[in-house]
């Protein structure tokens, strides 16, 4: 796959998703493909390895959060793993202060040199577990915005991730086809609620991706 290839794909998708992708961010997720690439052979980064796939299923799945991040400030990715969604973000939006955090050493040592070759600004790598109350301690209500792509359950995403947004923050929860079931099986939404649920279809694929939006009230924890 060419480079021309490339960038038209990522600037026809981000269209889609309603943002302009310019030439200096096109290089910059060609040099993240390429690095994710070439360390991918050496630690298990992504089991997806075509160009294409990558560009649609990494980069342009973590664009999907976009548009819910507009006027927000700081952002907490959780178990960042090789990036996704909190560096495609920070590409689009330079000015969102983003902290990636990830308990595997190796990921953050790859997620830092990500940064430091593009270039990245407002953005570090953070080596923790989300669980550890010492890190609850460090971050506890800091964040305007946290997400993640690494859980697999829903309850436990918002269990996690609520110490660490601000009052009236919002938690972004991306879900495959079974989101309902997963909403209807929460055991009573404490001190958050549902804001907002948008399905968005996923450029150049039959992917359907959808954002539950939480909020939280502002209840001390």
């Amino acid at each position: 796959m060419t480079n021309e290839e490339q960038k038209n794909i990522l600037k026809a998708g981000g269209k889609e998703l309603g943002l302009a992708i310019g030439d200096k961010e096109l290089s910059s997720f060609l040099s993240y493909l390429k690095e994710l690439k070439e360390w991918n052979k050496k630690i298990n980064l992504t089991a997806i390895t075509d160009d294409k796939d990558i560009i649609i299923r990494h980069f342009l799945d973590s664009l999907t959060l976009a548009s819910f991040l507009s006027g927000k400030e700081t952002l907490l990715d959780i178990g960042s793993g090789a990036g996704f969604p909190g560096i495609p973000l920070n590409i689009v939006i330079p000015d969102l202060k983003v902290t990636l955090m990830d308990s595997v050493n190796k990921k953050i040592i790859f997620m830092r040199h990500i940064i430091r070759t593009i270039g990245l600004k407002n953005i570090e790598a953070v080596q923790a577990r989300a669980e550890d109350k010492e890190t609850i301690t460090k971050f506890a209500a800091y964040f305007d915005v946290i997400t993640s792509r690494a859980f697999a359950g829903l309850g436990s995403f918002l269990d996690i991730a609520l110490p660490y947004a601000k009052k009236g923050g919002a938690l972004l929860a991306v879900k495959g086809p079974k989101w309902m079931e997963e909403l209807k099986g929460l055991k009573g939404l404490k001190d958050i609620e549902v804001a907002q649920i948008k399905e968005i279809r996923l450029p150049f694929s039959d992917v359907t991706t959808t954002v539950l939006i939480f909020k939280k009230d502002g209840i001390r924890l």
